[in-house]
């Protein structure tokens, strides 16, 4: 008996991890787009542009995580270990980061 369900959970999982980088992608795009207009210099695509990398980075990783728990979850004599927390950390990091930087142009702005 398997510790975890191999039925629709996986593949739910994999939809769900698409759509975060899909919104990450989204959000990131826009902001690369407003941030120069607002705040009147172009560096500030700079953060549009690494937003758009790390989702790119966080659908290949869902893709893998998702291939292995596929692979965890087969009935194979030795099945392998189910993945590990990293992916989620990453994510916590980037929206952490994001967030602090958002906070600290808004307080710029509005103490500017």
């Amino acid at each position: 008996m398997t510790q975890y369900d191999p039925g629709l959970q996986p593949e739910r999982t994999q939809l769900a991890w698409r759509r975060t980088a899909l919104s990450i992608a989204v959000v990131s795009l826009i902001a690369a787009r407003a941030l120069p207009m607002i705040l009147g210099s172009g560096v500030w695509i700079i953060p549009g542009v690494v937003g758009v990398a790390a989702s790119a980075v966080f659908w290949v990783a869902a893709a893998r995580r998702a291939h292995a728990v596929d692979h965890a979850l087969s009935p194979a004599p030795h099945p392998e270990r189910m993945p590990d927390g990293r992916l989620i950390a990453g994510l916590v990091v980037f929206a952490t980061a994001a967030g602090l930087l958002a906070l600290a142009v808004l307080l710029g702005a509005v103490l500017a």
